[in-house]
């Protein structure tokens, strides 16, 4: 058993900013199951919206946010958020983030445009802002002498007791996997941090990396936390469709910058859905894509950026264009095949304006938590933002509040279970779990699919349970498990919702409702 004054589940921008920032004050911990850049943060290539511009206005950005949130977003939370991107944005560059510059620019940064925005307002890092930035605090991490980094290790469940006083939950630490050594090892803190990211591994076709199986939305859920709008899994619009390409996306800044979207014989299709064409928010262009696929027959659609020529494409998309290059694919002159894919999570785990969870001591940041910003539909590059506000959100609330959890924890017992001798059972659940959401959860649902899905869904939690109580722990089960609750979430927040709003369309309920309300699931008594 060791102890820390904080721990933090997850290495990407929520889990390291909210480590630099109490690092001054508290002796922290990251715990994180791979390595340090593994996350979906590393891979995020578009940029960070924030209003930086004198000609751009916060009420643009918070209205663009609703908008585009099918008027789901939180007001308060939005006006917060949006009023504290530029102090973000300077922290990151007092970190040493070397963001693409514009001299002629009132902010002195190249802005870029995307997707549901009114200007252009994305801050980047080249094609590569999540890269720039996570490395960027990688090496500040490092070189903290309060900050311990725990790599592969895996979060299992937290450690909670009852305040008698106040008969309510308060978190005292974590038991996590050291998956290297295989032992497991009970972690002693006042305040827990999940920011373990979304869970766009539950489908096959995804944007995320292969940590992205909603580990702490799951932790939280079964720790007695409740959560909101799970059914509003964003579909990236354009994922590079390639047999040799896993998860690579083309960013939405493409589109920005002209892209179009066409069909295997040259027509320009989403002017046909939206008057914003290719830049309508990112749940109207995927459906439209998926529409297309469907009505033609065909496996894909084509992005085109050639007519902006080869200079323009290498200055502004430097990876992008490498990486198809590598694939045979000369964006210069020919169109890039795409398909949507899961890429975001928008619900999570239920957040206060502070980051705090139904558990006193227990946080939730990023992708795991649910703020009530994106509402029903992320807009492009607001996700890096948030991240950086409810981290200094999360972090004063913490400075500010009492450690009321210094009672001992006991170690994890493993005394009657055994190594198991059938691990093949765990990647054949995976792959059935995965095909079925995509099928049945997808894009576009209905009813009798989401119904086939709950019911899959119920035999797979009793066999992992069956599995999980025989059986020493494994990184691999451990994250088939908080999958497998993750999709119940998502499956159980959609089959409440009886109207299509955002991400979520229904074909037995096309039309958007009288009222916009969350959909919420409570823990099991």
């Amino acid at each position: 058993m060791i102890n820390f004054d904080v721990v933090i589940l997850g290495s990407g921008l929520a889990g390291l900013a909210s480590a630099l920032k109490l690092a001054p004050h508290r002796k922290v911990a990251i715990v994180t199951k791979k390595n340090m850049l593994d996350g979906a943060s590393n891979w995020a290539q578009g940029g960070i919206a924030a209003v930086v511009d004198a000609f751009d206005t916060h009420e643009s950005h918070v209205n663009d946010t609703i908008l585009a949130g099918a008027h789901l977003s939180d007001p308060e939370v939005t006006q917060l958020v949006v009023e504290k991107g530029a102090d973000g944005i300077a922290w990151l560059i007092n970190q040493g983030v070397n963001f693409t510059k514009d001299t002629n620019a009132s902010s002195g940064l190249h802005l870029t445009m995307e997707g549901g925005h009114s200007f252009r307002r994305i801050i980047h890092a080249d094609d590569a802002t999540g890269h720039a930035v996570q490395t960027t605090l990688e090496e500040r991490v490092r070189t903290h002498p309060n900050i311990t980094v725990l790599e592969n290790h895996v979060g299992i469940d937290l450690i909670t007791k009852i305040d008698t006083d106040t008969n309510h939950a308060v978190c005292c630490g974590i038991y996590v996997l050291n998956s290297i050594q295989d032992s497991v090892v009970a972690i002693q803190a006042p305040a827990v941090i999940l920011a373990t990211g979304g869970a766009g591994k539950s489908y096959l076709y995804t944007t995320n990396p292969d940590t992205s199986t909603g580990d702490g939305i799951a932790i939280g859920w079964r720790a007695g936390c409740s959560v909101s709008n799970m059914e509003f899994i964003q579909f990236h619009p354009t994922c590079l469709y390639h047999p040799e390409a896993k998860s690579f996306l083309i960013s939405e800044a493409l589109r920005g910058e002209g892209g179009m979207l066409l069909l295997p014989n040259g027509h320009r299709f989403m002017p046909d859905y939206d008057p914003r064409a290719e830049l309508a928010p990112r749940d109207i262009v995927a459906r439209s894509i998926d529409a297309e696929m469907k009505k033609h027959g065909v496996d894909c659609v084509y992005l085109d950026i050639s007519h902006r020529g080869l200079e323009f494409i290498k200055t502004h998309f430097p990876n992008i264009y490498k990486r198809c290059l590598e694939l045979g694919i000369d964006a210069s002159i020919e169109p890039i095949p795409v398909v949507p894919a899961a890429h975001y999570t928008c619900g999570g785990l239920n957040t206060s304006l502070n980051g705090l969870t139904d558990i006193d001591g227990l946080y939730a940041v990023g992708e795991t938590a649910h703020t009530g910003l994106h509402g029903a539909n992320r807009l492009a590059s607001n996700s890096l933002l948030e991240c950086l506000v409810f981290s200094e959100q999360t972090v004063n609330h913490i400075l500010s509040s009492t450690q009321n959890c210094l009672e001992p924890i006991k170690e994890w017992d493993e005394s009657r279970v055994t190594d198991s001798d059938e691990e093949v059972i765990i990647a054949h659940n995976w792959d059935e779990l995965r095909r079925f959401m995509w099928n049945y959860v997808g894009i576009v649902r209905t009813t009798k699919r989401l119904e086939r899905a709950e019911h899959r869904l119920k035999l797979l939690e009793e066999e992992i349970r069956d599995y999980y109580s025989n059986f020493k722990v494994t990184r691999d089960l451990l994250e088939l498990r908080n999958l497998v609750e993750v999709s119940q979430l998502i499956v159980r927040c959609a089959l409440q919702r009886k109207e299509s709003r955002g991400l979520h369309f229904s074909t037995d309920y096309p039309d958007l409702g009288m009222t916009a309300s969350n959909t919420t699931c409570h823990p099991k008594a």
